[in-house]
C-alpha cells in the first residue's frame, strides 16, 4: 500500500503553462488548463473547492473545465455523488481538453469511491484524447492513472511509459511528472516484495527531486521514502540516519512513526517510545487512517504506553 505521506507527492503537478487548451472568458480574458490547475493542489481540497469556485463566478466561459476539477475536488472529499454532478454541468460539445478531463475525472471518481476495473476505461480513453489532442501533461496523468488502478507487472508496465512519456516530452509541466511516477513504481515494486527495486526507483526519485529544485517538502517526502524501504530491506541504521535529519522539519507523524519502528528493530523500544507517542497524537487526527488503517494507529498507541 502506498504510505499516505509518500502519497502527498502523487499528482500535485499544477506547475503554470500555456501549453494546453485555453477558453475566452466573456470579457476577453483567457484560463489556460495551467492556470486553472494552479488555483489548487489535492493536498487541499477544501480550500481548492472555494478557490475554483470563484473562478468559476469570475470566468463563467471558463466553466466546463472548472466543472471538471470542481468534481475532482469533490471526489477527494468522499462525496462522489456530488462529482458526478459536477461533471453532468459539463457542456455536451466540449473542447478538446475539457473532453480530456471529463474521462480523468470520471476515472479519479470511480477509483476514488474503490471500483479499479470500472475506472481503468475513463482513463484508457483520456490517454487517446490527449494523445490525439498533444495534451502532454494530461496523457502522462492518464498513464499515470492507469499505473494506480492495475497491479503489479501491468502497473509497472504503465508507470514506465508515463516516465518515458514525460522524459520525452518538451512541456515543462509534463516532465516534472517524473517524480511522482518514480515514486509511484517504487511502491509498486515495495508491494511486490521487490525491495531493491523499490529502492533504486526511490533513489531516482530523490535525484530527480534534487535536480529540480524548487519545493524542498518534495524532497524531504523522496528522502523519507526511501528510508521506509532501507527499514523493509533491515538496513535500520541507513533509515535512521536519513530520519535523524527530516526529524528537525514540520512533520504530519510518519517521520515520528519511522522512527520509532526503526529503534523499536534495533531493541530500543525505550528510545521508540517518545516517537510512537508523537506519530499517534498526529496521525490519530487523520481520517484516512482511521477510517483505514485503524490497527495502524492502534500500533502506535499501544508502542507509545509504558503499561502494554
Amino acid at each position: 500500500m502506498r504510505f499516505r505521506f509518500a502519497a502527498m507527492a502523487v499528482g500535485v503537478c499544477v506547475v503554470g503553462s500555456a501549453a494546453f487548451g485555453t477558453i475566452q472568458t466573456s470579457k476577453g480574458k483567457t484560463m489556460t488548463s495551467a492556470e486553472i490547475d494552479s488555483l489548487w493542489t489535492i493536498d487541499n481540497p477544501v480550500a481548492g473547492f472555494e478557490a475554483l469556485s470563484k473562478a468559476l463566478e469570475s470566468h463563467p466561459t471558463s466553466s466546463d473545465e472548472l466543472h471538471t476539477q470542481l468534481a475532482r475536488a469533490f471526489g477527494l472529499q468522499g462525496k462522489f455523488a456530488e462529482g458526478w454532478t459536477e461533471l453532468g454541468k459539463v457542456s455536451k460539445n466540449p473542447t478538446k481538453i475539457v473532453a480530456v478531463r471529463v474521462q480523468l475525472e470520471s476515472g479519479r471518481l470511480k477509483n476514488s469511491s474503490g471500483d479499479k476495473a470500472a475506472a481503468k476505461p475513463f482513463f484508457l480513453s483520456a490517454l487517446e484524447l490527449s494523445q490525439k489532442g498533444h495534451f502532454d501533461f494530461y496523457a502522462v496523468d492518464a498513464a499515470h492513472m492507469l499505473g494506480i488502478v492495475t497491479s503489479d507487472h501491468e502497473s509497472l508496465d504503465w508507470n514506465e511509459k508515463a516516465i518515458s512519456m514525460a522524459v520525452k516530452s518538451k512541456d515543462p509541466r509534463a516532465q516534472k511528472w517524473q517524480g511522482s511516477l518514480l515514486n509511484n513504481t517504487g511502491w509498486t515494486y515495495h508491494s511486490m516484495g521487490k525491495f531493491t527495486d523499490a529502492l533504486k526507483k526511490f533513489q531516482e526519485a530523490v535525484a530527480f527531486q534534487e535536480k529540480l529544485g524548487g519545493d524542498p517538502t518534495r524532497l524531504r517526502i523522496a528522502r523519507w521514502t526511501v528510508a521506509r524501504c532501507l527499514r523493509s530491506l533491515e538496513r535500520y541504521q541507513e533509515a535512521l540516519k536519513i530520519l535523524d535529519d527530516l526529524k528537525q522539519y514540520p512533520e504530519a507523524g510518519f517521520v515520528s512513526e519511522e522512527l520509532g519502528e526503526d529503534l523499536l528493530a534495533i531493541g530500543k523500544p525505550d528510545e521508540a517510545r517518545p516517537y510512537f507517542k508523537r506519530a499517534f497524537e498526529l496521525l490519530s487526527k487523520d481520517e484516512y487512517l482511521k477510517t483505514h488503517e485503524a490497527e495502524r494507529l492502534d500500533r502506535m498507541r499501544r508502542l507509545s504506553s509504558t503499561e502494554d
